[in-house]
């Protein structure tokens, strides 16, 4: 090869603006800790490429911002209104406080995102009151719904007054349109509304095999957060109103909650590249192929426990502790549960058959000894 041709790490390609950053991570490594950790779609790129230069009106008053309105509504039916977020935490917390009071409550699975992960910021920012339910596989019923579906008179109680379901859920499982929409028609004969947490949403829909709205608007949710950052986007997700009836003064909220971005056009722009075609789609249904096969390969090595149904991109297992610590310095993952073992791995759009088959070879071989 040419001297010419020599590109150094982290020098730009030939043509390409330069920088004084520096590439400082090796672009080969891959792992299965989130699909955080991915970096973005090259459509992505492209995207916030094509929203640069000039001048746009800021806070939200841009061109992109207003054609996300007609994107969404596509996806969610005429009615849907979105607001572009920083983050998954922003989007739950604004969405719940839009649609409780300040006395009210929300009831949840005990493993929820808003519980769990969150850093107490629901409670703490949102200023509201979680009721949580143990359930099998993360997923909520009407029959678990009603452990914490009382006490709407009483002034000692926090009101329940919102459901919030995730979709698909921390344990990785996928709801069926009917599921959700049993327990719509059961939090609204209750008077609750139904909060759906859609950080995987598009994986739930390449589970299903459905059109996002037919478990969500059809269904009966009437406010949902929308993720792009497990599916490809660099930041943002947003908070999509399905039944403006439900809600007030979401731009206010918005701001007061410190979700509003001055340069929202790349925010936006990232969501137009995702759903105005199929990249939504294609993205999350490769992690989701991922998984399977990580699945398969995971349950053929001898004293590999897969724990929950593999639904989305998440897969569950048990197995020696000694083993997953060996493993985990070539491969990052994360216990879900370290005293008996538990651990989760999670693939991403850029997820490779050739980085499953060599990370499950390195776990039948830790296994072996």
């Amino acid at each position: 090869m040419a001297d010419s041709a020599i590109v150094t790490p982290g020098a730009p390609a030939e043509g390409a603006p330069g920088t004084d950053a520096k590439r400082r991570h090796d672009p080969a490594a891959r792992g299965f800790a989130s699909d955080n950790y991915a970096g973005a779609h090259p459509e992505i790129l492209a995207a916030i490429a094509l929203a640069n230069g000039g001048h746009q009106v800021a806070y939200g008053e841009d061109d992109y911002t207003a054609h996300l309105q007609d994107v969404f509504r596509g996806h969610f039916g005429p009615r849907a209104e979105v607001f572009p977020v920083f983050n998954g935490t922003g989007a739950n917390v604004v969405a719940l406080q839009a649609v409780t009071d300040r006395w009210g409550a929300v009831i949840a699975a005990e493993s929820a995102h808003i519980h769990v992960d969150e850093c107490g910021a629901p409670e703490r920012v949102g200023g509201l009151k979680l009721l949580t339910v143990p359930t099998e596989h993360g997923k909520l019923t009407p029959e678990l719904i009603d452990r914490q579906a009382y006490g709407w008179d009483d002034e000692h109680r926090a009101m329940p007054q919102v459901v919030s379901i995730t979709q698909t859920t921390e344990l990785g499982s996928c709801y069926t349109p009917e599921e959700i929409r049993a327990i719509c028609d059961h939090a609204h004969e209750h008077g609750m509304k139904v909060h759906l947490d859609g950080s995987r949403i598009a994986n739930a829909a390449a589970s299903l095999g459905v059109p996002l709205r037919e478990f969500t608007t059809d269904a009966g949710i009437d406010i949902l957060s929308f993720g792009g950052t497990k599916n490809g986007l660099i930041f943002g997700e947003c908070v999509v109103v399905l039944n403006p009836d439900a809600v007030r003064a979401m731009k206010h909220l918005r701001k007061l909650s410190m979700q509003l971005a001055s340069k929202m056009r790349f925010v936006a722009v990232q969501f137009e590249a995702l759903l105005s075609g199929d990249l939504w789609l294609r993205s999350a249904s490769h992690a989701n192929a991922m998984a399977k096969r990580l699945e398969t390969a995971a349950r053929a090595v001898d004293g590999v426990d897969i724990i929950h149904p593999v639904q989305s991109n998440a897969v569950f297992a048990a197995l020696p502790h000694d083993v997953s610590e060996r493993l985990q310095k070539n491969y990052r993952f994360y216990f879900w549960d370290e005293p008996a073992g538990v651990v989760r791995w999670m693939c991403a759009f850029d997820t490779t058959e050739a980085d499953v088959d060599a990370f499950t070879a390195a776990l039948a071989e830790e296994m072996a000894k």
